[in-house]
Formats: C-alpha cells, structure tokens, sequence
C-alpha cells in the first residue's frame, strides 16, 4: 500500500519525535530511555520532544530528571489550551528535525519500528503511516469493543476517500518536515488530530507508503481516549478534508 513513488530528497539530517504526555509518570521515563536507546543503537540522530500537556501528577518533574540525563529528551509545557492535538500541534512548533515522529507517552508504540520509520523516510518518501492491520504488523490486548470500533471507522475513511490504508486512526505515523509545514492549520484540538494528519497528507499529494508495526495496550496509568467524546470530531475532520479533496481545486496541494 503506497501512492505513487518518491522524487530524490536531500538526505535527512536529524528525527524528531513528538511525545504528548499528560499524567503519565507511570511510563514516561521507560517510553523516553527505550526509545533513545533504540536510537543511539542504531546510529539515528535525533531529539525526543515531550510535551507535558497539563499534567497534575509527576511527569513534568520526571521529564526534568530525564533532560538532565539524557539531553536529546527536550521537555516543553503547553500553557495554552489542553487537548491532545493541540500538544502535539505545540510540540511541532519546537522540533528542528527535518523528520517527526508522532509517539505515544505510554510504551504501547514499538521503539524499533521508529527506526523503521526513519529509514523508509529516507528512501525519499513524503510519510509512512504504520498499520497494525497488514501482514506482519499485529496488537496485543486491544479492548474488543474498541477494535471493532477502530475497523469500522477506518473501513469508512478508507471507503470515503478510496485509498488502500486501513490504519488511520492510529496516531504513530512519521512524516518529512516539510509535510508537516504544508498540512497546516490544522483544526483538531484532540484525538481527530490523528485522522487529520494522514487525510491532509493523502489529500495534498505527498508521496506515501505503509510498514507493518506492533501495537500493545497501556501496561499504566489510564487512557485519554473518550470513545463517546470523539465520534462527531472525527466525522467532523473526515468531511472536511473530503471537502478539501473534492472542491478546493488543488489550492492547497503540495508543489
């Protein structure tokens, strides 16, 4: 599953990797040491972006701790409004990396398949968007109630705007900086953040491709994800970008 095939692009020089984090002190510390480790094993330059998104427990001092040990973990604290995809949208104000990686907080996302990422991107793709759908990718303890409702939203999307991707939702997803730029502004304040980026990618014309990753439920704290809060901000973004695709006449298409 892929768009057509990547132009030649300059060589990547560093990978960002954004982190919303809000009341994880349970997982931040192993997400963060297991993912630089994975990097540093395999050579991949790169800063980690955590952006405490409110949190009233431990993690922004835990964050600080990290820094102090490990100085490519660069804590940011987002004092404007709350909200999922606002942390993330705040944290790509701070990366400098001409790659990003969108992560979760709470280690249910592979710190190999990052790596992954960063060495598809550099084959000259635009995005790679993970699928834990496609042979070779898998979950583990995934709530049943909520993986049926994750296949029948993305069968929706993938029907509506008739792409062979049937991941979505799922927010770990990488991208060149340069995707990132061009997708704004982006308008989902939560979870929907996640539909928006992979629609604007496709919608725009960026070149694509999909990798195989592992995805395994929380093992702490408690998820952020409101099932009932999200289903019209999905609906909402979905259709906006279907409107994009089909009655802006390419004005915002990549160049």
């Amino acid at each position: 599953m892929k768009s057509p095939l990547p132009v030649i692009r300059s060589p990547l020089k560093l990978l960002s990797v954004v982190i919303p984090a809000r009341d994880e002190e349970g997982c931040i510390s192993a997400t963060v040491e297991h993912l630089h480790l994975e990097l540093r094993l395999h050579e991949v330059p790169h800063e980690i972006v955590v952006v405490d998104d409110g949190s009233s427990d431990s993690t922004w001092n835990l964050l600080q701790e990290l820094h102090e040990r490990i100085p490519e973990c660069k804590p940011i604290q987002n004092q404007n409004d709350h909200g999922f995809g606002r942390a993330i949208t705040y944290g790509f104000e701070h990366v400098t990396g001409d790659a990003v990686v969108v992560m979760m907080a709470d280690e249910s996302d592979d710190c190999r398949d990052v790596v992954r990422y960063w060495q598809e991107l550099g084959q000259g793709w635009d995005a790679v968007f993970g699928s834990r759908f496609v042979r070779g990718g898998g979950v583990i303890d995934y709530p049943r109630h909520k993986l049926l409702l994750n296949r029948i939203a993305n069968l929706f999307l993938r029907l509506l705007f008739g792409v062979h991707l049937n991941d979505f939702t799922n927010a770990f997803k990488a991208y060149r900086r340069t995707v990132i730029e061009g997708c704004r502004p982006y308008i989902s304040p939560h979870f929907n953040l996640t539909v928006e980026l992979p629609l604007k990618t496709i919608v725009r014309g960026y070149s694509w491709t999909v990798v195989p990753i592992t995805w395994r439920n929380r093992r702490a704290g408690e998820s952020k994800l409101k099932i009932k809060e999200m289903g019209s901000r999905y609906l909402f973004v979905a259709l906006y970008c279907w409107l994009e695709k089909y009655f802006s006449r390419g004005d915002y298409r990549a160049h």
